[in-house]
């Protein structure tokens, strides 16, 4: 069994050094193109150990100043929370309704998940139609507000 020094040993003092005739190894169309090029195929091997393989830079990023976060929240909890809020003042009971303003809770947009039972009045930036409809036909009232 031989090592990889004795293989590579053989070959000190030789003028081609294992590349075959003097000829062979000569000129630039055995680099394989310039700087990272064909790191993706035939440097495949040398860019991965060099750490140079690029995963997620390609494709379309959005620009940050386009991505907006909308802050919501479903009819469910505010049926379930509504008697909370008016305990921490951020609701009122008015005539038998829940009057809640989302816009002192810093939330945009009402969505329709789960269920409502009790008749509530509620003030935001925008409704979901799903949203819309569960509140009204509890006995409530959806007002959107000009942002």
């Amino acid at each position: 069994m031989t090592s990889r020094k004795c293989n590579t040993k053989k070959f000190r003092g030789s003028r081609t050094c294992g590349g075959g005739t003097t000829k062979n190894r000569r000129g630039a169309g055995n680099r394989g193109g310039r700087g990272r090029s064909g790191e993706n195929k035939h440097h495949f091997t040398r860019a991965l150990q060099l750490g140079y393989i690029r995963g997620s830079e390609r494709g379309f990023s959005r620009p940050l100043k386009a991505i907006h976060d909308v802050s919501v929240v479903n009819v469910g909890e505010l049926d379930e929370l509504a008697d909370q809020l008016v305990e921490d003042g951020f609701a009122k009971l008015e005539a038998g309704a829940y009057v809640i303003d989302l816009a002192d809770l810093e939330i945009e947009k009402v969505l329709g998940t789960g269920k409502v039972t009790k008749n509530m009045v509620v003030t935001a930036g925008n409704f979901s139609e799903v949203a819309r409809g569960k509140i009204e036909n509890a006995g409530g009232s959806c007002v959107e507000i000009e942002e």
